[in-house]
């Protein structure tokens, strides 16, 4: 009986345990698979899941907007949007200072928990730092400093943004972007609000060196801020590209700050062939590179009479035609030597056409008005016979296109360049309530005031057969601290300064730009006491209390 009951048991045929076990693995098994499946059935709802975001409507808070957006997109973890910590106020020294330490050595020992030490953390993890206005709450600034922004964060960032009406700057502080996820971000600038002028990527070099898309002709960018992005004499040229060319020039960029970065001579003499034709940019730095004396007075050249080369003067030519051509087109046909036949027998037939309507008139309106009345009207059908006359050929014979006409021609005769600047230099003076920098005031007074006016169109001399324009004389600043330029090189800015100084003495600060107002140039391969860097200093020193007296005038009222 035994071994009949041990044969059941341990037989591989019959039945046994084992087999229920495989079996009932097998069931569990199957069961584990459907709750796999079940599993699996959450990455039908994630392709879903692109939809939900774009049904949400952001309600302008940012942090409930992120926050919502990264759930719906399937973040479990993400940055949290706080408010930056302003800088803690200056220690004053108490007499109870010998106390002190004592108390603190208490309160750090009891405090070393694990809990305190997480809560002491915290400042390293990621997070979204906003700055908001101090009325309203709105955000006006934001800083993401040292975790990496996905592709993703930004198609968040693209929805949560625009909603932010108040929104003036981006900080980006190596957030390891890269020249794909760089394009991402150049596409959403242009949805967020108009009030967006500042963009700071600094600490995130790009293998391709494709910073200059930030300065595209439709960007909204005025300040533009590219430190420690390790940038060569390759991206340098291509910024410099983007500053200006022959045929096209970024209006909007008012400052740029290139400091930190790897810009040699090459370099520098990419940035001077990008202010030859700029006349928007305001603020330049170029401080903590390799710029030696080579790129220095290509620098300075260009902000003095510089000569202008082969292809410039046919394009200063072919500007020139295409602008007797506008002139020509606009002024009135009446004045033209050569009319044609055909513009003259047009007028006849005008003329003609005219008369006998007034004589239809006439006779149809003879019986009911007397003949002063006639003789009246007569005389207003030939006044307007006449003007028909004036307007000239190729216009049509109503009576509404020359009044329309006469405005604008007005208009157009009478804006000059002096008048614009004068009037917007006006316009800070009647402002000095509201604070405002120097940097926006020379904003208003010189960029906008610059725009249609083309500097191969300015005013030029001939010596011994070449042509010179006058330089720039919009750049207001321009840092190129810490580089290695020897005498040499200060012999340009000397030349500079020099030119500059004695234009500003002929000419008012509120008739345009008058050069330089700041030039930085300390730290370099050359002594603080030689002649050439003392006597930039005595020229540059009038002209530096003008940026300093604005504001303290500013503040005074």
């Amino acid at each position: 009986m035994s071994g009949e009951a041990s044969t059941p048991a341990a037989s591989p045929r019959a039945p046994r345990p084992g087999t229920q076990k495989s079996s009932g693995t097998v069931t569990k098994k199957g069961d584990r698979g459907a709750k796999e499946k079940q599993v699996l059935v959450l990455p039908p709802v994630g392709e879903e899941e692109p939809k939900n975001p774009e049904e949400y409507q952001c309600t302008g808070v940012l942090e409930t907007d992120f926050a919502e957006l990264c759930t719906r997109s399937g973040y479990t973890d993400f940055p949290k949007v706080v408010t930056r910590p302003r800088p803690h106020p200056a220690f004053v020294p108490s007499a109870s200072m010998s106390e002190k330490p004592a108390q603190d050595d208490q309160r750090l020992s009891a405090s070393c928990s694990l809990n305190s030490l997480e809560s002491k953390y915290v400042f390293f993890r990621p997070t979204i730092q906003v700055e908001l206005e101090p009325e309203d709450k709105g955000v006006k600034e934001i800083y993401i400093r040292g975790w990496r922004v996905e592709e993703r964060i930004l198609g968040i960032f693209s929805k949560c943004l625009p909603p932010l009406s108040q929104l003036q700057a981006i900080n980006l502080w190596k957030v390891g972007l890269t020249d794909k996820t760089l394009s991402t971000f150049i596409a959403l600038l242009p949805l967020c609000a108009p009030t967006l002028r500042k963009v700071s990527l600094e600490g995130n070099p790009l293998p391709e060196q494709s910073y200059h898309k930030l300065m595209a002709a439709d960007s909204p960018i005025a300040h533009l801020s590219l430190r420690n992005n390790t940038i060569d004499d390759h991206g340098a040229q291509l910024l410099g590209q983007a500053l200006s060319t022959l045929r096209s020039c970024n209006r909007t960029l008012v400052s740029l700050n290139l400091a930190f970065n790897h810009i040699g001579d090459a370099g520098a003499g990419y940035i001077a062939d990008g202010l030859r034709l700029n006349r928007a940019l305001l603020w330049l730095s170029l401080a903590h590179n390799r710029i030696q004396d080579q790129g220095a007075l290509k620098l300075a050249e260009v902000l003095r009479p510089f000569e202008l080369t082969h292809t410039e003067v046919v394009e200063r030519r072919r500007l020139l035609l295409e602008k007797g051509t506008q002139e020509r087109s606009r002024s009135p046909s009446s004045s033209r030597p050569g009319d044609s036949k055909t513009d003259r027998e047009k007028n006849l037939l005008l003329q003609v056409n005219s008369a006998a309507l007034t004589e239809k008139t006439d006779k149809t309106q003879t019986t009911k008005t007397p003949k002063g009345l006639s003789k009246k009207k007569e005389k207003s059908g030939g006044e307007s016979v006449r003007k028909e006359e004036k307007s000239g050929s190729g216009q049509s014979p109503t009576q509404g296109t020359p009044k329309k006409e006469d405005p604008t021609k007005s208009g157009k005769g009478k804006v000059t360049i002096p008048e614009q600047k004068t009037s917007k230099g006006k316009g800070p003076k009647t402002g000095n309530k509201e604070k405002r920098s120097f940097l926006l005031e020379s904003e208003q007074l010189v960029a906008e005031a610059t725009e249609a006016v083309n500097p191969l169109l300015e005013p030029v001399e001939h010596r011994n057969g070449k042509v010179f324009v006058p330089g720039n004389k919009v750049l207001l600043h321009l840092n190129l601290l810490r580089n290695r330029i020897t005498e040499v090189g200060l012999e340009g800015f000397l030349a500079t300064a020099q030119y500059q100084a004695q234009f500003s003495k002929s000419k008012s600060p509120s008739k345009g730009p008058v050069g330089l107002l700041r030039l930085s140039l300390a730290k370099n391969c050359f002594s603080p006491q030689c002649p050439a860097y003392t006597t930039i200093q005595e020229l540059m020193l009038p002209r530096a209390a003008v940026t300093k007296a604005k504001p303290r005038e500013e503040e005074a009222t």
